[in-house]
C-alpha cells in the first residue's frame, strides 16, 4: 500500500455564529507534488469561487475529510479554558480515520511544537505528527485541507442563512453585519440557541441592557 500524507487545519475559530469546521486532506505521498501543480494555496487567499473549484478537484486527487464542532462544545472548552485542547482533540478524531503515516497539522497553540504532541497523544498514533504555525501557507497538503475546512464552513454559513432568512455576514464579530444580526436576535430573543457562541464577549457586549432607573422613580 502506498504511503499517505495528511494535512489538517481548521476554519471558524474565531466565529461567533456557526461550528469550527476541522479539514483534513488525505494524499498518497507520490502525489504531493500534483498539489502544487493544482495551485492549493492557504483558503485566505482564494476568493470562495476559487476555493470551490478546488475544492471539487480535490476529490480526484486524494481524500477530503470534514469535522464540524458545534457552539455548545466551543463554549463548554471556553469556559475551561481549553479552546486549543478541544481542538487538537477533534484533528487527533480525524488522524483516526485515516490510514496516514506521516501527519502535518496547523500548529493554534503558540507553541508548535506542543500542540503537535498533544494531537499525537491523543490519537494514540505511532505516525510522525508534525506541527507547525503558518502551515496552511507553506505546506500544499495543509493547504488542500484549509480549503476543504473553508468550503465546508462557508456552506454550513449558507445553511445558517437559509435557516435564519436574513444575511447574518460572515459570522465573525467583526463584521457589521454578523453584529446587527446578533443584536436583532438577543433583542427578542431570551431562549439559547444551537449557532450562537455565547462564551464570546461580543454576545455579552451586544446583550440588551435594561433601562437605567431613576431616583425620582424610586421615590414615587
Amino acid at each position: 500500500m502506498a504511503p499517505k500524507v495528511l494535512g489538517i487545519d481548521e476554519a471558524g475559530r474565531g466565529s461567533v455564529l456557526g461550528p469550527l469546521v476541522v479539514g483534513g486532506f488525505l494524499v498518497e505521498r507520490s502525489r504531493l507534488e500534483e498539489l502544487r501543480t493544482l495551485g492549493v494555496r492557504d483558503s485566505k487567499l482564494l476568493s470562495r469561487a476559487q476555493r470551490e473549484d478546488l475544492f471539487d478537484r480535490l476529490k480526484d486527487l486524494g481524500e477530503r475529510i470534514a469535522i464540524e464542532i458545534p457552539p455548545n462544545e466551543i463554549d463548554s472548552a471556553v469556559a475551561r479554558r481549553q479552546l486549543n485542547v478541544l481542538e487538537a482533540r477533534v484533528f487527533a478524531r480525524l488522524l483516526r480515520m485515516t490510514d496516514a503515516r506521516e501527519i502535518f497539522v496547523d500548529a493554534c497553540d503558540p507553541r508548535q511544537e506542543r500542540f503537535g504532541r498533544r494531537v499525537k497523544s491523543m490519537a494514540r498514533t505511532s505516525a510522525r505528527v508534525v506541527s507547525r504555525h503558518h502551515a496552511d501557507r507553506d505546506l500544499p497538503v495543509v493547504s488542500a485541507a484549509s480549503i476543504v475546512a473553508k468550503v465546508c464552513r462557508d456552506r454550513a454559513m449558507d445553511r445558517l442563512r437559509t435557516q435564519f432568512d436574513s444575511d447574518c455576514g460572515s459570522g465573525y464579530a467583526s463584521d457589521a453585519k454578523t453584529q446587527e444580526f446578533v443584536a436583532s436576535h438577543l433583542a427578542v430573543e431570551t431562549e439559547r440557541v444551537a449557532w450562537l457562541r455565547y462564551s464570546w464577549s461580543t454576545v455579552e457586549r451586544l446583550k440588551p441592557r435594561p433601562p437605567l432607573r431613576t431616583l425620582d422613580h424610586e421615590w414615587q
